[in-house]
């Protein structure tokens, strides 16, 4: 297939506009009729033809003006409706039918476990009915839904309810209004027989707004924590932002079928139900974070996406990395805790670095796209979400809530662009961002470079930068952006000291580095000092700096920044991992060993913060620190430290472990510290005595009566192969087997299991009744655990890993083609890898690319990884 790419540098405002629409829907499983009346305004002087967006739609009638429309003036293709020799001013009355049945892609309308549900954005409502889609086509959508009340007794839509009423044949009509204009990518339709949680908000003006959440039938109990995240939500916004709701009603539906973890729709969130359901027994404490950030996520989008939307989809940052980092606003506000900030990190080092050093690389801003849904990336969201914490960070809280304040006041009700966000933080602020606006026009992660010199006689410290930009698939030639560096400076005991110069340093002691190069030098330094060049993860770059193991041990157990400590003991163990792997050393200094002892003994380090400190370094972010690897020789590397380090660490995390343990289930900051902390320890127990281990798994899945701990059990077991693992997974397979969410977790494990019977065991669980290819949930459980958590079966030396991958992508492809772009992300890292991998992984490409039918969005991660 040949496919076009769309440009940024293209766009042109619409030919027509539509200010109204009026849709009736009349449900049917295989046959749902769609009626549509436009209010359709030519833009301009031209006679250019209307050109309506439509596919896999069949089309019953077309009116204008109330007139039927001859088959002369108006053309078919697979994707447009033209219709010439119009007026300026008309009124388009269009007739399709849809099969939502078959629709496997869950873009568009479709049936999730027997309910209708929609996904819209990006492109998903042209598979509804023929319209202008585009985001910046905005429109007041009056919705009536037609079906059997007793099938479907709850059928939504954006808005508020007008009016319901049983029709002449015995079937319900319900209409829905939604008074403010939008895309028609943030339409939603929703019918079903639900459980439905019901509570309310009163906003800051005294307004009281209904919440309704929607869940399937006997998930009612798995609510609450949903409910009261949005609640926490709704009353953050208003304190933080001062923005209020607007609507009289607030829906969330959860269902089972969903492509992305949730959306937006106004007054009408749909939710994959991985995000809304929890309880104790059934949720981890992760489950529970990521619940409250999905939730104050979709809500805040009211505003940041809803209220102001983006005039093309180029400019998808300004919606999602805008409320990617409020939502890490709300979630640091709610734990009050350091880890927060790392786990964001943490994603941008182990994804979003090699998106930016693979065949995907873009900037936050894309300049090319040929299939939207491929831009909804790590690059899109968590670095765009880093841009503006940047902005945020350069203008301070005041500063940025001014520039919020004018942005809203500008352009609310509009389609605008990230050009007229950062317009509104410069005039509000009367601060310069023309050259900070690099970072939405260039891809590539920045790496700045520090050396120091120190002069005892003046007691002085210097500091030289330099940065530079590697070239990425989409663009050769870099320019020096601007990087604010988050300084400190630290003596040999770790106690931090003033930091004196004359150069500019703003609030928080942050430091621009705008140019190729810069120096800043420091007065009054009585010693050598150690700095901390990054506090906060202050920019998404590399830094590079000759730090001596001392000071990477002064700076992990001393630093007042979590994420600098953090920092600090991944870039040391990072260091002796490689020396292994490279076959330079052969085992990791006493020292080293002895500072991770120290750190897991000393009781003044937050429980949740030591959690993070025990761990090694992950694979994914190893791997983002070489260009070409031996994989199993890192693999090997890994062990051998974890074998070296758990002898040292056995005693104490012994003793910890026993400490740690918790008589009764709570949800508090601190019981979730000491969960994660627990696990940690046994951890490094498993490697240190599997026998000892394999008891305490047994005990902890037999005695707890929570999913975080059971879970935790379950993984250790799992990653060790201990003896108990076998009849822990058949317990809980029996007591969760009807529970597909809960399910995922022991999916995901089956996948990740590092045993030679791994590809046996593989098609066992595929064979299960729960696993099913068509639902993306149990798909991304059980192909991502393998293809991106079991490092040493998917690199098997003999491609059979591979092969298992590129056979799953082929047959999603026909089935769901969005989710297998996502799911063969892995592959194309082939030219990361030394040989053989690479020339097998590239093999699997090249047998996916030659598929008769490949999708668009396939064709496009596929090819460009082939060319890259």
């Amino acid at each position: 297939m040949t496919a076009k790419a769309k440009l940024l540098s293209d766009y042109q405002a619409p030919d027509f506009t539509i200010d109204q629409i009026e849709l009736t829907i009349e449900l049917d499983a295989e046959n749902t009729k769609v009626t549509s009346t436009l209010r359709v305004q030519r833009q301009g002087k031209h006679d250019r033809p209307l050109i309506l967006d439509g596919e896999q739609l069949q089309l019953q009638s077309l009116h204008i003006d109330g007139q039927a429309v001859p088959q002369q003036q108006y053309h078919q293709t697979d994707s447009t409706l033209t219709i010439s020799d119009i007026g300026d001013e008309l009124t388009v009355d269009i007739v399709v039918t849809i099969n939502p049945a078959a629709n496997t892609s869950l873009e568009g309308l479709y049936l999730s476990d027997g309910a209708f549900c929609t996904q819209c954005e990006a492109e998903g409502f042209r598979k509804i009915t023929y319209y202008l889609d585009r985001p910046d086509v905005l429109a007041r959508f009056t919705t009536k839904i037609i079906g059997d009340v007793e099938q479907f007794p709850f059928m939504l839509s954006n808005g508020n309810q007008i009016a319901k009423q049983q029709l002449a044949d015995g079937r319900t009509a319900v209409t829905w209004q939604d008074p403010f204009p939008k895309p028609c990518y943030l339409f939603a339709l929703v019918a079903g027989d639900f459980d439905l949680l019901e509570d309310s908000f009163t906003t800051m003006s005294g307004r009281d707004v209904c919440l309704q959440l929607f869940v399937d039938k006997g998930n009612l109990d798995r609510a609450d924590y949903a409910m009261e995240s949005l609640k926490n939500s709704m009353a953050w916004d208003e304190k933080v932002y001062g923005l209020e709701y607007d609507l009289d009603i607030y829906m969330v539906v959860a269902v089972d079928f969903f492509n992305m973890g949730a959306m937006e729709n106004k007054g009408l969130n749909v939710f994959n139900s991985k995000y809304v359901l929890a309880n104790p027994s059934s949720a981890t404490d992760q489950d529970f974070n990521g619940i409250e950030s999905v939730i104050g996520h979709e809500y805040f989008h009211n505003w940041t996406g809803n209220r102001v939307t983006c005039r093309d989809w180029f400019q998808l940052s300004l919606k999602e990395g805008l409320t990617v980092f409020r939502d890490q606003c709300f979630s640091e506000d709610m734990t009050g805790s350091a880890v927060n900030r790392i786990d964001d990190v943490a994603i941008i080092r182990s994804h979003q670095f090699a998106e930016d050093a693979g065949p995907m690389a873009h900037p936050i801003r894309p300049q090319s796209v040929i299939e939207m849904n491929n831009f909804y990336t790590v690059t899109v969201y968590n670095k765009g979400a880093e841009v503006i914490r940047m902005m945020h960070t350069l203008l301070g809280a005041d500063g940025f809530r001014r520039g919020m304040d004018l942005y809203f006041e500008r352009h609310d009700g509009q389609a605008v662009t990230c050009d007229d966000f950062v317009a509104a933080m410069e005039d509000a602020n009367s601060f310069d961002l023309s050259h900070f606006k690099t970072w939405y026009q260039q891809a590539g992660t920045p790496e700045v470079t520090v050396t120091d010199h120190y002069d005892a006689d003046s007691q002085t410290y210097t500091l030289e930068f330099s940065q530079q930009t590697p070239a990425t698939a989409d663009q050769a030639d870099k320019k020096a952006t601007h990087v604010p560096l988050r300084l400190g400076l630290y003596d040999s005991d770790g106690a931090a000291l003033p930091l004196n110069t004359d150069s500019p340093l703003t609030d928080g002691n942050v430091y621009s580095l705008i140019t190729d190069t810069d120096t800043l030098v420091f007065n009054g330094v009585a010693s050598h000092p150690t700095p901390a060049l990054l506090k906060g993860f202050s920019a998404p770059i590399k830094l590079s700096y000759d730090y001596s193991d001392e000071q990477l041990l002064t700076l992990s157990q001393h630093c007042d920044d979590g994420f600098t400590r953090w920092d600090a003991m991944q870039t040391l163990l990072a260091r002796y991992i490689w020396g292994i792997a490279d076959g330079v050393i052969n085992e990791v200094p006493t020292q080293v060993i002895a500072g991770l002892v120290a750190i897991s003994q000393n009781q003044h380090i937050d429980d949740a913060l030591k959690a993070r400190l025990l761990q090694l370094p992950t694979v994914n972010g190893l791997l983002n620190q070489r260009e070409q690897i031996d994989i199993h020789a890192l693999l090997d590397a890994l062990e051998t430290i974890r074998q070296q380090v758990a002898p040292a660490l056995h005693q104490t995390c012994t003793s910890l472990y026993s400490e740690l343990q918790q008589s009764q289930y709570s949800l508090d900051a601190a019981s979730i510290a000491k969960r994660s902390l627990s696990a940690s320890c046994l951890s490094w127990i498993a490697e240190a005595n599997g026998q000892q281990a394999d008891q305490l798994c047994q005990s902890l899945y037999d005695s707890s009566d929570n999913m975080t701990e059971q879970l935790n059990a379950l993984t250790i077991a799992n990653r060790f192969d201990l003896p108990c693992r076998s009849s822990l997974m058949d317990q809980f397979e029996q007591r969760w087997q009807d529970d597909g969410l809960v399910m995922d977790k022991w999916l995901n494990l089956q996948g990740c299991w590092n045993s030679e019977q791994c590809f046996d065991n593989l098609k066992t669980v595929e064979a299960k009744p729960f696993f099913k290819l068509t639902n993306p949930n149990r798909a991304r459980s059980l192909i991502a655990g393998f293809a991106a958590m079991n490092y040493r079966y998917f690199h098997a030396e003999d491609g059979s890993g591979y092969q298992w991958l590129s056979q799953k992508i082929q047959n999603l492809n026909s089935i769901n083609p969005q989710i297998a772009a996502r799911l063969i992300n892995p592959l194309t890292q082939w030219r990361k890898f030394t040989a053989p991998q690479s020339i097998q992984m590239k093999a699997c490409l090249e047998q996916i690319y030659q598929l008769k039918d490949l999708s668009k969005d396939l064709h496009e991660i596929v090819g460009k990884s082939l060319e890259y």
